[in-house]
């Protein structure tokens, strides 16, 4: 669906782990201050590195787009930075994403799930809430930009190995 990522999957590991500062080989390709990458897991470093080295990415950036949102939880506009945007070239000509990297496990309704703690239900069901209403937003901000938003979960990642 996104692009041929096969490669990518051999180097992910794990869903999240530590974070860190990454420093692109190829920096002109990054959109943004490239002396300020940032990861927050593994998945995203390594999508980083596809990024990167990727031939058919133009340009990319992390956490430099701002999309408002309105959560309904606290009555609040908010300020989404997605994890990805990236110009591509593909079969039909140049295209832009914007890319979110989640466990898939984030991606669920919480009340799918048992918990033993009520606490932790009410927790992860409001942030499910809040990532509904980013997407959402995301959504309908790239439609009016012909743009294309895709979440990718290891489920998506590995399906393509």
């Amino acid at each position: 669906m996104l692009l041929n990522i096969r490669w990518l999957t051999v180097f992910v590991y794990m869903a999240q782990g530590n974070k860190g500062r990454f420093f692109p080989a190829n920096p002109g390709k990054y959109k943004g201050n490239a002396n300020n990458i940032v990861w927050r897991s593994n998945w995203e470093l390594t999508f980083m590195n596809y990024c990167d080295n990727h031939s058919d990415v133009i340009e990319w950036s992390s956490e430099e787009l701002q999309i408002p949102y309105y959560f309904q939880g606290d009555g609040k506009w908010h300020r989404y930075f997605p994890d990805f945007w990236m110009r591509v070239k593909s079969k039909v000509g140049v295209e832009e994403w914007i890319v979110e990297v989640k466990p898939k496990a984030q991606t669920q309704h919480p009340q799918t799930k048992k918990f033993k703690n009520p606490k932790t239900q009410l927790k992860e069901t409001i942030e499910y809430t809040r990532n509904q209403a980013k997407w959402a937003a995301a959504t309908k901000f790239c439609a009016t930009r012909k743009w294309k938003f895709v979440i990718l979960t290891e489920q998506d990642l590995y399906s393509r190995a």
